[in-house]
């Protein structure tokens, strides 16, 4: 945990320190999408002991905002916050964009394209749109949440933000990126990158043959709001298309930008 929610920990009543121990085990459920996460896992990513975790887990399984899976015992999001999410369908004014955009650059480019948002330390799927091209590179599905700079959208994300603001992200998330095999001072070189070449590009993509370049989406003060992504076979991303395939995806970044700052105002 970072010195800030470690510091708010010390200062919390002891009913909002659970209920933000709840939020913060949800999240990191959350990250396991269909596949679940381990007691394990949660326990170590958070660190919360093990009663605590578990306590948590078992109240959060009797308001059916979290489910066990009986074989494997992970824990999967419940379908209580499935209902809840219900009520706000309109709450992110990009996602009412995002339809047109991600099918111009699906048809344009012909391959996958993303649209996902920043939501504290994480960036989070919420758009995916299928291009004509015979094969699809779909790594990552609608709704999966990973740890800013796990994926080439995170990065392009990060490329944004303040020095100070992409230390306290990346301190933060250690932990979970060490999972992608991920050290700070590799991702501060990835991000330091993306920000010279205004993209984030990798040429070995999630999936064995992929490739996955990301453009940021800023509102007009220049603050972060999402990123674009397209993913497609190496052959597809190399040297000779990635100019056109940026080209074609900072378009479509500036319109979703527009559309962002319309709906603040």
């Amino acid at each position: 945990m970072n010195s800030d929610a470690s510091e708010d920990s010390a200062t919390a009543q002891p009913g909002s320190q659970t209920v933000s121990r709840a939020m913060q085990i949800l999240r990191l459920v959350a990250c396991g999408q269909e596949h679940g996460v381990r007691l394990t896992d949660l326990v170590n990513i958070s660190g919360l002991n093990r009663p605590t975790a578990r306590r948590i887990l078992k109240t959060l399984l009797q308001e059916q905002a979290v489910e066990q899976d009986p074989l494997t015992r992970r824990y999967l999001i419940g379908s209580e916050l499935t209902l809840l999410g219900l009520a706000r369908r309109r709450r992110f004014p990009l996602l009412s964009a995002a339809s047109t955009c991600l099918n111009y650059l699906a048809q344009s480019i012909g391959d996958t394209a993303f649209l996902s948002i920043r939501h504290r330390l994480d960036s989070i799927c919420i758009a995916r749109q299928t291009g004509h091209h015979p094969i699809q590179v779909l790594s990552i599905d609608v709704g999966a949440r990973r740890p800013l700079g796990a994926g080439v959208s995170g990065v392009a994300i990060l490329s944004c933000l303040s020095p100070d603001e992409l230390r306290q992200i990346i301190s933060a998330n250690t932990t979970r990126l060490a999972q992608s095999d991920l050290t700070p001072d590799q991702l501060i070189q990835r991000v330091h990158l993306a920000r010279n070449l205004g993209y984030a590009y990798v040429q070995n993509g999630v999936m064995s043959g992929t490739s996955a370049v990301a453009v940021p989406v800023v509102d007009a003060a220049g603050q972060a709001q999402a990123a674009l992504t397209i993913t497609a076979m190496s052959n597809r991303l190399d040297t000779s298309r990635l100019s056109y395939v940026v080209e074609q995806m900072k378009g479509q970044a500036e319109q979703l930008s527009r559309h962002a700052d319309m709906n603040k105002n």
